[in-house]
């Protein structure tokens, strides 16, 4: 995860507002959709478990994959400006 990536997240973290705004917009929904293809989410559930244990390995592993699909990177380049706004 590059560092822009990685304030996004702290960011996030540090105001539910802004997370629960970024999730209902359709960036955020794409983002989702992204994130849960192929498994349902279970790949997303269990890195999000895992990353609540200190352990952000196997969530590092998914934002790399969005970030390296067609459209990810411009996807969260776009969701980091709308965050620093």
């Amino acid at each position: 995860m590059d560092d822009k990536t990685t304030r996004l997240v702290e960011q996030l973290k540090g105001n539910p507002a802004m997370l629960r705004s970024l999730m209902h917009s359709q960036d955020g929904q794409t983002l989702m959709r992204m994130l849960t293809q192929g498994d349902q989410g279970a790949a997303l559930q269990r890195a999000v478990q895992s990353a609540a244990m200190g352990k952000p390995d196997q969530m590092v592993k998914l934002v790399n994959q969005v970030m390296q699909s067609p459209g990810g990177a411009d996807l969260v380049e776009r969701i980091n400006k709308a965050v620093q706004k």
